[in-house]
């Protein structure tokens, strides 16, 4: 028997994780679908590129003991050739219309209808049921709970956002991320010591009645062979303690440099070359020119743990 169950797993929370045991449990192998950048960001404004949610999925089901395979999802059909060998759909009360809409589907191409298990949906603290949305609103921690560390995250960047989540996850456990736009203080393009400053000024901002606040500022620093791209975080807690951390680095081709020379911030020297727009909120400069090998959200997690180090001690004993 083939299982199938999709979702976006924009943030991969409780709610999600019983859906797809559910359909380990019934099924004897197991379809997971995915839904495309294009498909989901037509109903979320906040919403984690589609090879961030991917590596997130493959991380919990490669825990799974029962074979699986992940489908990338363009519609609520999905991919007919996989899709239609499967025998049960697992879905929430919320998708179950989804679920009769592919079965009426199926039958006007003859194709037989999937057996239909409902999971109920998993509530919150608040008895909402878990929604990626509160999770990114600040509301609750992933698993629904207020009984978390509160952490302020001095920008609206998803990517610099969800790398915090997931170091501080490992820190601490339970976390609720409460993200707002900060003003870094700095020229859109920090040279040097100035992103040292930005992270700061974004972790001061982000503080608020949280337990710590994070900050991160990416910058550029001119070396003799070029200019090299370094992150720089901040952690602030309610002690007024700030300890910094810094990412690895890389080198910028020339093309690059040039246009930063002549003014451009690498945003936008990038979008010139490239053609591609906003690539900080996606893979990052980093994920282009490594070809995959190192993305934004991996480099930034990097200077966000180099940033906790100084505490891990401290919690070590708490």
């Amino acid at each position: 028997m083939i299982s199938i169950v999709a979702g976006t797993f924009n943030i991969l929370h409780e709610g999600h994780k019983r859906l797809i045991e559910k359909a380990f449990e019934v099924g004897d192998e197991v379809i997971v679908g995915i839904t495309t950048d294009e498909m989901a960001s037509g109903t979320r404004e906040d919403l984690m590129p589609f090879y961030l949610r991917k590596r997130e999925l493959e991380a919990f089901l490669g825990d799974m003991d029962k074979p699986w395979t992940i489908a990338e999802i363009s519609d609520i059909y999905g991919p007919r050739e996989k899709v239609d060998a499967a025998d049960i759909i697992v879905v929430s009360e919320e998708t179950l219309r989804n679920a009769e809409e592919v079965n009426r589907e199926r039958g006007f191409r003859g194709v037989r209808p999937l057996e239909v298990v409902i999971v109920p949906l998993i509530k919150a603290y608040n008895d909402e049921k878990i929604s990626s949305t509160g999770i990114m609103r600040g509301d609750y921690s992933r698993d629904g709970s207020r009984d978390a560390v509160r952490i302020g995250v001095g920008s609206k960047n998803i990517v610099k956002v969800e790398a915090v989540r997931t170091v501080m996850e490992k820190v601490f456990g339970k976390v609720i991320i409460v993200s707002a736009e900060a003003e870094s203080g700095v020229p859109a393009q920090p040279m040097e010591l100035e992103t040292r400053t930005g992270a700061i000024n974004r972790a001061v901002s982000a503080l608020g009645d949280n337990d710590l606040s994070v900050g991160i500022e990416a910058g550029i620093f001119p070396t003799d062979d070029g200019f090299y791209d370094f992150q720089y975080c901040a952690v602030l807690d309610k002690e007024g303690t700030i300890t910094i951390g810094i990412g690895p680095g890389f080198r910028y081709p020339d093309e690059v440099t040039a246009l930063v020379s002549d003014g451009m911030t690498v945003g936008e020297a990038m979008q010139k070359i490239y053609g591609i727009s906003e690539i900080g909120k996606k893979q990052g400069a980093v994920g282009l020119l490594s070809k995959g090998l190192l993305d934004r959200k991996t480099l930034t997690e990097q200077s966000v743990i180099a940033a906790m180090i100084p505490r891990m001690e401290n919690l070590r004993q708490a």
